[in-house]
């Protein structure tokens, strides 16, 4: 079904450059991503594959839409080009939505939320990085992991993926990836109450009084705080 001459989508597809279409930038960031974070993570059992798998999952379907098809714009076209009726949707600028949805002018790279963006995968990946390096020490060595981010939370690399996705989410939002990401939280929580199982079985009361003392998720800020002060003295 084709799409009418006189709608803001037909016109801006007749008339106007088109960014997308772009198959191998997204095969090629998707493999960046994708790849960089096996480096860090390095799947080694059936758990850690679904949680890095799903991580894969949204990578991919992140830059489909931001290089491929802009599916969002497409069934939102509507109403975008109604209350924009000057901007050209299929520009790369107005896949920033959060940007373009709160009327802001110039680059969007250059705005806020997109720095802030960066700064949330950034600090997803050396959160990925440092957790992997203290997970593979530890298991090699039979030992739960207690040190560096595992002092402060039980499950840093689910954290990791969660900055790293909600960076983008914050760059670059989609209907598909919006909608996955609620998803995805639900599933890491339930794969982590799955490896706290298994830890408890392996390590007994040693995990026990481990998972008494930190956070699942969030960290006590505060109280990690106090013990490096405490052990300073």
């Amino acid at each position: 079904m084709g799409t009418r001459p006189d709608s803001p989508w037909g016109t801006t597809m007749n008339s106007a450059p088109n960014d997308y279409g772009l198959w191998g930038l997204v095969f090629l960031n998707s493999v960046i991503f994708v790849g960089f974070a096996y480096s860090f993570f390095k799947p080694a059992n059936l758990r850690d594959w679904r949680s890095f798998g799903a991580y894969g999952a949204f990578i991919v379907a992140l830059f489909a839409e931001m290089y491929g098809f802009p599916l969002t714009i497409y069934l939102l076209s509507g109403w975008l080009g109604t209350k924009f009726p000057g901007v050209n949707l299929l520009e790369h600028d107005a896949g920033h939505l959060w940007w373009l949805i709160t009327g802001r002018h110039g680059n969007p790279h250059f705005g806020a939320l997109h720095i802030l963006s960066f700064a949330f995968i950034f600090a997803g990946f050396t959160l990925l990085s440092k957790a992997w390096h203290v997970l593979y020490h530890a298991q090699r060595r039979h030992e739960l992991a207690k040190t560096g981010p595992y002092r402060l939370v039980r499950h840093p690399q689910y954290i990791g993926f969660v900055a790293i996705m909600f960076g983008f989410l914050l760059q670059w939002p989609t209907m598909l990836t919006l909608g996955m990401f609620p998803a995805l939280l639900v599933m890491y929580v339930r794969l982590a109450i799955s490896e706290e199982r298994d830890s408890e079985q392996a390590f007994g009361e040693a995990w026990r009084e481990y998972a008494k003392a930190t956070p699942r998720f969030i960290p006590n800020l505060f109280k990690a705080s106090h013990a490096r002060q405490a052990g300073g003295h």
